[in-house]
């Protein structure tokens, strides 16, 4: 036997081993190998276990042909289209446990499928027992449109876990990487389809199929993508895959920027992100975006980052496990997706939703440091009140370290003034309402919230916006006036910013940054010292 078929065997006999140190080294070894030939990667591929392929996946500059091709997709009839398959598999999902929302979807996406158009007019499509109005028009639609629409239903679907199950035994998998490979051009299909792959993958008894069916080499190559979004979408559901490194479990709408790959670094604290008001996960964190195009003779376009908390804050503080959260929002509710989603917009109910996602992704375990944006602060503030009421969760209040706030409206918001007055141009949601100046729920926040950080040892800086933002065509203004941004403890930093950019610095030298990581640190001093 050849020196590096050897190696290749040894290698592989200690992923088998029962000491996890062994088994975890001898992936990050295998992982960092580059220069064998290709039937060597190929018979790695094919001998090593379910959750070596995983934890290949999960390592950093890991070789592609580590993974085999997926296997071949079933054929369909010439006349049976996508559409109909996913009519099918949505016909066989389990009735029972559904809210509307669910309903809602998964018969838009039965209504708009052109065989569900035909079975509509002898009375068949309605599901759950909740059907959509009439539609009068029969014209065809966009064969990506249909998809998006199926996708929609699914992922709603995939948070049960009952429903995941039957999605996996009606052929779900191999239906969303028939999608995924027609749509290698639209990014937010493919996001789609991994938001699913990452909730099925909630379920342990379901990861031998998702293995199996050559999910693993797609999300291995996403990992590789110059974009933060598939990175973090990829990393997610591996993440949720990999049971010899991972315990924690991330719920749809939780991502974990750093570390996203398998890791020894032990991670001391743990910083939240949490975005306001129409914002997301990443976007909200990205660079401030240039006014002008970079000259290619004075500099380079790959010292922009896309999300600032991923690559700046990660080299900087390696020990921090940096996790950004998602939830829809809206300004106004013509803009609701679902009907039934007004009644799940309040901060009471989103605090609870976010607390129990952060709780399962293993938040609590370690020191807390807090970062929001606008209303996400306020967000923030609600989940350690409720946080403060409740036994199981006492430990967000004990190792939260620090808070920090960009243009919070503690005191409401002037966009909330204008939304209201101007009801012919902006129908105030939810979310809106509460952030009006005299909100009563604001207000009793706010006393609620300032008498739970007596007696608390953590810290809070602030950043008030001084410049005002475009508000469509016609209007500027300070959607949080400096007034509101001050919470009344803690220090208070005005930045030369609007309110959009207040959480997007230009720069690494940038004042925002540079305040943000000098709190961070100052937070976390004990804990960061700590081995």
């Amino acid at each position: 036997m050849e020196d590096h078929d050897l190696l290749l065997w040894l290698l592989l006999k200690d992923t088998q081993s029962r000491d996890k140190r062994v088994k975890f080294e001898a992936v990050q070894n295998m992982a960092g190998i580059h220069y064998w030939h290709d039937y060597q990667y190929r018979t790695v591929a094919q001998a090593c276990d379910r959750r070596t392929i995983v934890g290949l996946a999960r390592s950093k500059d890991v070789d592609l042909r580590f993974f085999l091709s997926p296997p071949p997709l079933p054929k369909i009839n010439e006349n049976y289209s996508i559409e109909d398959e996913a009519h099918q598999l949505l016909s066989s999902l389990p009735h029972t446990e559904l809210d509307q929302c669910i309903k809602y979807f998964t018969s838009l996406a039965l209504r708009e499928s052109s065989h569900s158009l035909v079975t509509q007019r002898r009375g068949l499509w309605c599901f759950g027992g909740n059907g959509l109005p009439y539609a009068e028009s029969l014209s065809s639609v966009p064969s990506e449109k249909l998809e998006v629409y199926s996708l929609q239903a699914l992922l709603k679907h995939s948070r049960i876990s009952t429903h995941a199950e039957s999605i996996v035994l009606n052929g779900g998998l191999q239906l969303l990487q028939r999608i995924y490979l027609l749509r290698k051009d639209s990014q937010k299909i493919q996001r789609s389809i991994m938001r699913v792959i990452g909730n099925l993958a909630l379920h342990e008894h379901l990861h031998s199929s998702i293995v199996d069916s050559g999910w693993i080499s797609f999300l291995a190559k996403a990992m590789k993508s110059p974009y933060v979004i598939q990175t973090s979408h990829a990393a997610r559901a591996l993440a949720n895959l990999d049971r010899d490194t991972v315990t924690e479990k991330y719920l749809d709408g939780v991502y974990v920027l750093h570390p996203q790959h398998r890791t020894s670094q032990l991670m001391k604290a743990d910083v939240l992100f949490v975005h306001g008001l129409l914002g997301a996960a990443f976007k909200t964190w990205r660079q401030q975006d240039r006014d002008q195009p970079l000259d290619e003779s004075v500099a380079q376009e790959d010292d922009y980052t896309e999300c600032w908390p991923k690559n700046w804050l990660a080299e900087d503080c390696p020990a921090l496990r940096i996790i950004s959260v998602e939830y829809d929002t809206h300004l106004s509710d013509w803009k609701a997706k679902c009907p039934a989603d007004n009644d799940r917009k309040s901060m009471a109910y989103r605090s609870s939703e976010l607390l129990n996602k952060l709780k399962m992704a293993g938040v609590g375990k370690r020191p807390i440091i807090w970062v929001s944006h606008s209303m996400g602060g306020l967000l923030v503030k609600k989940m350690l009140v409720n946080a403060s009421k409740d036994t199981e969760l006492q430990d967000f209040v004990k190792n939260t370290r620090g808070i920090a706030f960009y243009s919070v409206p503690h005191h409401g918001s002037r966009l909330a003034e204008y939304s209201v007055n101007a009801r012919l141009l902006l129908f105030p949601s939810t979310e809106v309402k509460e952030l009006s100046k005299d909100s009563p729920a604001l207000q009793e926040l706010n006393e609620e919230f300032l008498e739970f950080t007596k007696n608390k040892d953590f810290k809070v800086v602030s950043f008030a916006e001084t410049l005002p933002t475009r508000i469509g065509s016609m209007m500027r203004l300070h959607v949080v006036p400096a007034e509101s941004a001050d919470l009344g403890i803690g220090k208070i930093i005005p930045v030369q910013v609007n309110h959009l950019n207040i959480c997007k610095p230009k720069s690494k030298d940038s004042l925002i940054y540079q305040q943000t990581l000098e709190f961070i640190i100052d937070a976390l001093e004990i804990d960061l010292k700590k081995q």
